[in-house]
Parts: C-alpha cells; sequence; structure tokens
C-alpha cells in the first residue's frame, strides 16, 4: 500500500522537544501535515473536531495518558480504526499487553530514528486498509 503523505497526523506529547523529534522525523519521510496536542485531553478535543489518518501518542502523560487516550479514541465509532502508534520510553511487557488489548495499531521504544517510525507507520497503515 503506497503511503498516504497527506493524511493529517496527530503527536500527542506533554514534552515540547520530543514533539519537534518527532515532527522533523515524520518530515524526513515525507509527512508534512502534522498537528500537536500537549496531552490526551488536549488530543480528544482535537481528535472530535479532525479526522486524522494516524495518532502517535506519548504513553506517560497528566491528566488523560496515552493508553487512556487510545481507549478514548477506539470507543468512538468514527475514529476506532484509526491507527495509533504508542510511544514509549518504558519495554515493560505488561504495557505493551495493555495496549496490545486496548487495540494499538503499533508500539514504539524511544530512542528510535525515522526508519523505525516510518516502518511502524506503514505496518499500522497497511492493517487498517487490510
Amino acid at each position: 500500500m503506497q503511503a498516504d503523505f497527506a493524511m493529517p497526523i496527530l503527536i500527542v506529547d506533554d514534552y515540547q522537544t520530543m514533539v519537534r523529534i518527532m515532527r522533523n522525523l515524520l518530515k524526513q519521510i515525507g509527512y508534512e501535515n502534522v498537528d500537536e496536542a500537549a496531552n490526551g485531553a488536549e488530543a480528544i478535543q482535537k481528535i472530535r473536531n479532525t479526522a486524522y489518518g494516524l495518532i502517535i501518542s506519548d504513553w506517560n502523560m497528566e491528566p488523560v495518558t496515552g493508553l487512556e487516550l487510545l481507549q478514548s479514541v477506539r470507543l468512538d465509532p468514527l475514529n476506532a480504526n484509526t491507527p495509533f502508534i504508542m510511544v514509549t520510553a518504558e519495554s515493560k511487557t505488561d504495557n505493551i499487553v495493555a495496549a496490545r488489548k486496548a487495540g494499538v495499531s503499533g508500539y514504539i521504544v524511544k530512542p528510535f530514528n525515522a526508519q523505525t517510525l516510518k516502518s511502524r507507520i506503514d505496518a499500522a497503515c497497511a492493517a487498517r486498509a487490510a
């Protein structure tokens, strides 16, 4: 499946430096239509108003965690099938299992590079199209 570089992508992270890094990596891959939210609560508001083609979210945020955001997205009929990639510094098996049960499309452990990000995006979008 051909990547849709025009699709809107939402980055959700409470650490502004990470948002900048993600933006730069996405730009390297070819994605230009990138929006951001500083936390899960802000992301939920944005998701209500915009049809994102992909959501990339940090796990550890307040007041709404990445996992809670994922659960909210999966419960919303309009966004239930939106590819969702979780990014975290923790590779705990319990977290990966919880994210998979909640319907995550992909999981990336920090640090990572553009190639890792691209492969996760391609896999998440291909799974959605299947």
